[in-house]
């Protein structure tokens, strides 16, 4: 009888003698195969026809194929024959099973899979998909997924998950993307690493997919945007994009409760709150003095301030806008003269682009974004006080729109609901009280209710609804708030933290203001603590004469 192998030899406690062992053992099996030595199995392959010795108890060791076989009837033969895998693939796995290595090409590999998976030989599987991963774009990757609903590869249908993760951006605009079904995608949208730098990017290819076939999709809809990171928009993107989608209306009402109730989060059921972790974000602050600009980085963790990039920019009053992963750089003061320049930073590679320049010479404009378009509006030419508007889109340049009622410059602009806001400003009368509201659907402008107070150049956020609206300056009276609520077309004051200078902006659901106490210097920066109604000071900015937050994606940045 047969000792138990469960019974380990003396020498198992010296794993260098082991190891001696195991080689003299494998080196006498190579031995054997090479001189088909000991043959007890010959394998006839038909395509193209060839012979194949081995050793049963080799292949049965390394493959619960071969296992199998050879414990039924079949494989008591000693010739078996092999019909649907290709000559020179079988010897070459048969040979695998002896030495643990397989060649693996680009001309290769499908067949080598397809071998694998009726062969049950596990690590050549893993192996082949690795190899189509790493070499995609040898590899096609249509042809890769035709392998892989051929085979059933659970292994490869994980690889090119992971490549659709990683390359996302670029997957979702291709035709194939189109024809993924709904549980391929929820699996890619679930995941954290998803590869994008703002969450408007996954709800952009979600909406892509639901209008290829919006009949056969429509029940679909709601469980691919429940995989989006809702609390990660503000109140105006989920009433104006979230909510008006069908059956998605539960969870815009969940999400606008998260971000407004944060005592309620506990008794509300969402699967995902936290951001992504290629979507944490922070703060790039332009930071401006006559004669120098830079880029300011802010490191939440340790809640410092450090310098991302230096800027040459021989012009002022430019428009200064985030767009993707670039700043955009509109109009200006250049040599004396208003200008209609546009350039644009990547602040991933920290280059300049020269872009379309705008139809008209703008300064002391107003520059904001619109369902990824961008809008000029209004400004000076000289003294001459600008009515006209008009919008940026890269594949169409600068297109002229309807102009203002009333031609303004300095003034401010929020989003709401899917419409443009321009409020305040000035002209040659003097500070503006007027509101105007842009319909992007018919191309009009309708003025709306005034302000209480002329205001030149304020700050305006759109939040839950309403807009706000405070002046960035007032040197020479308290800070004044007040906010308007579009759908009684009404203003009312709301009270005022004791900033001289303020500008402000929502990261990780929390306001952050940019601006003073009236005792202290221009650079502070505070955040709302809620549960305790308190504005907590963080580390401030340099003193500097101008400075413009953006809110980027930390991944923009880890090249510094």
């Amino acid at each position: 009888m047969a000792a138990s192998c469960t019974q380990r030899p003396a020498f198992q406690s010296n794993s260098s003698e082991q190891n001696r062992f195991m080689e003299k053992l494998m080196a006498k099996i190579l031995s054997f195969y090479d001189e088909q030595s000991l043959i007890d199995v010959t394998f006839k392959v038909s395509n193209p026809t060839a012979v194949v010795p081995a050793h049963r108890l080799i292949l049965a060791a390394a493959s619960p194929y071969f296992e199998n076989l050879f414990n039924s009837d079949q494989g008591n033969n000693p010739d078996i024959e092999i019909n649907d895998i290709d000559s020179d693939i079988f010897k070459g796995l048969i040979t695998f099973c002896y030495t643990g290595e397989a060649l693996i090409t680009v001309n290769n590999v499908g067949a080598m899979l397809k071998a694998a998976v009726i062969l049950q030989l596990e690590d050549v599987i893993n192996n082949c998909a690795d190899y189509l991963k790493t070499h995609i774009n040898e590899h096609t990757w249509q042809a890769a997924y035709t392998l892989e609903r051929e085979t059933q590869c659970e292994r490869l249908r994980q690889k090119l998950i992971e490549y659709e993760i990683k390359n996302f951006m670029e997957i979702s605009r291709r035709d194939e993307f189109l024809n993924f079904d709904v549980e391929k995608l929820q699996r890619i949208l679930e995941s954290d690493n998803l590869n994008i730098t703002r969450e408007e990017d996954a709800y952009d290819a979600i909406k892509r997919w639901f209008n290829y076939d919006v009949s056969a999709r429509q029940e679909s809809l709601p469980h691919l945007i429940a995989c989006l990171r809702l609390p990660q928009f503000d109140a105006d993107f989920l009433l104006t994009h979230i909510q008006s989608l069908p059956g998605c209306e539960l969870l815009a009402f969940k999400a606008l409760t998260w971000i407004g109730e944060p005592a309620a989060r506990t008794k509300i059921n969402m699967r995902f709150t936290e951001p992504r972790v290629t979507c944490e974000k922070t703060f790039l602050t332009l930071a401006s003095t006559k004669m120098n600009h830079n880029l300011l980085q802010y490191n939440k963790a340790e809640d410092k301030w450090q310098e991302y990039a230096s800027l040459e920019i021989d012009y002022t009053n430019y428009w200064p806008i985030l767009k993707d992963e670039n700043i955009l750089f509109i109009g200006g003061y250049k040599s004396g003269v208003s200008c209609n320049i546009v350039r644009s930073l990547n602040i991933r590679n920290k280059t300049w682009q020269n872009l379309c320049a705008m139809k008209q010479a703008r300064c002391g404009h107003c520059v904001v974004e619109l369902d990824g378009k961008i809008y000029a509006i209004g400004g000076l030419e000289g003294i001459k006080v600008l009515s006209s508007v008009e919008r940026y889109t890269p594949s169409s340049g600068w297109e002229s729109l309807s102009s203002l009622n009333v031609g303004r410059f300095d003034a401010s602009a929020a989003i709401l609901n899917g419409k443009l806001y321009l409020l305040g400003g000035r002209n040659i009368n003097g500070a503006l009280k007027l509101i105007e509201c842009y319909n992007p659907d018919s191309n009009t402008w309708t003025s709306c209710a005034d302000m209480m107070e002329c205001r030149v150049y304020p700050d305006v956020y759109a939040h839950k609804g309403h807009i706000y609206v405070l002046d960035k300056y007032s040197a020479n009276r308290r800070q004044s708030v007040e906010r308007y609520d579009p759908e009684r077309n009404t203003w009312s004051k709301i009270c005022c933290p004791d900033w001289a200078r303020i500008a402000g902006m929502s990261l990780d659901n929390k306001l952050w203001l940019f601006g003073p106490l009236e005792s202290e210097d221009i650079s502070s920066v505070s955040i709302y603590d809620e549960d305790n109604d308190r504005w907590v000071k963080k580390r401030s900015l340099p003193i500097v004469k101008e400075y413009t937050p953006f809110i980027v994606p930390v991944a923009l940045l880890s090249s510094k």
